[in-house]
Order: C-alpha cells, then sequence, then structure tokens
C-alpha cells in the first residue's frame, strides 16, 4: 500500500532505506523523545528497518522533492492502548531537519483517513512523552482529545519509567472534523 499527500509518499520501508534512516535515526534528539535509543550504526538500522519497520501498515515518510524517507509513521494494530475492536495506534517520528513544517501532521491526517476510511477503524490511540511537545502539538492539530495520564509507564529500550499523555480521536470526531 503506498499513501500520497501534496508533499509526501508513505511506502513500506525497504532495507535500501538504511542510510537515510540511519541519518535521522542516530541524532539523540529523535529516538529518546519516542522512546528509543538513537541507532548507533547503519547495521542496526538495517536490522530495525528489517524487523520492526517492515510490518504491516508502517510507512516510511519520503519527502516527494527529493523522494527519500525523513521519517517513520505506523497503525499498530495490536496497541496496548485499544479498549475495544477495530482500535489501533498512531506512531511516527521524523528527521530533525523537517521539523516545524507541518509534515508529520500532514502524514498523521492521511494515515487517520486511511485507518477510518480503508480499514473501518472505531478509534485511533496516540501517545507521547511528558515534555514531547512536538508530538503533542500533531495529536492536537489532527483533532485528538485527551484521554488520560499513564504515571510511571514503562520505556524498556531506555530502561526508564516516564508520564505518558494518552489521547484518542474517534471516527465520528474524525468526520466532524474533516467537514
Amino acid at each position: 500500500m503506498v499513501l500520497e499527500t501534496e508533499r509526501l509518499i508513505l511506502r513500506p520501508w525497504r532495507e535500501s532505506d538504511t542510510e537515510e534512516c540511519y541519518k535521522y535515526a542516530k541524532d539523540p534528539r529523535v529516538g529518546p523523545i519516542c522512546g528509543w535509543r538513537p541507532h548507533p550504526d547503519a547495521d542496526y538500522t538495517r536490522r530495525i528497518i528489517r524487523d520492526v519497520l517492515c510490518v504491516p501498515e508502517t510507512y516510511a515518510v519520503v519527502w516527494k522533492e527529493t523522494g527519500l524517507p525523513i521519517g517513520s509513521i505506523s497503525l499498530r494494530l495490536d496497541s496496548g492502548f485499544a479498549e475495544g475492536e477495530n482500535e489501533c495506534e498512531l506512531g511516527y517520528w521524523l528527521g530533525v531537519p523537517y521539523w516545524g513544517r507541518g509534515i508529520m501532521t500532514e502524514a498523521a491526517r492521511e494515515l487517520l483517513r486511511h485507518a477510518f476510511e480503508d480499514l473501518g477503524m472505531n478509534k485511533v490511540w496516540c501517545g507521547s512523552f511528558e515534555g514531547n511537545d512536538r508530538s503533542k502539538r500533531v495529536q492536537e492539530k489532527c483533532g485528538f482529545r485527551y484521554c488520560r495520564v499513564d504515571e510511571n509507564a514503562p520505556v524498556p529500550q531506555l530502561n526508564e519509567t516516564r508520564t505518558g499523555h494518552i489521547r484518542c480521536l474517534t471516527r465520528e470526531e474524525w468526520m466532524k472534523n474533516k467537514e
């Protein structure tokens, strides 16, 4: 599945994306705010692409202008946040040079459209850790509403706990916001 917006192509990850992914995933400003450690080398990135990112409903965020991936976005169908059937979790990250341009909001809006229209989801969940104001802002722009705080949320890859803020968006809310 390939999805497209005005400036972006959302497509499956490829091992040939390793160098571009590594360029952004090694930056200590990216992974830790999302709950994962910076990539130490390109081989690690290649394994992450192969074992983590090459799964259904996970997309490379490709900047049309260059044809190269600049981030990642996904719908996790096995979300721990889900309370019922046909619910999933939105997750994303973006390379630092592309921050502050509305790119992730654009990608998230398209993936939400896909979730509700193509996959028949009833609710999409999204979380962010305390202090990740950029992620919070993407969620607000997309119409997510605040649901709860998870105190002492485990962050296994960093061997710590954090405060997590959980938001959700129902199909009905999305339809209303779309109009």
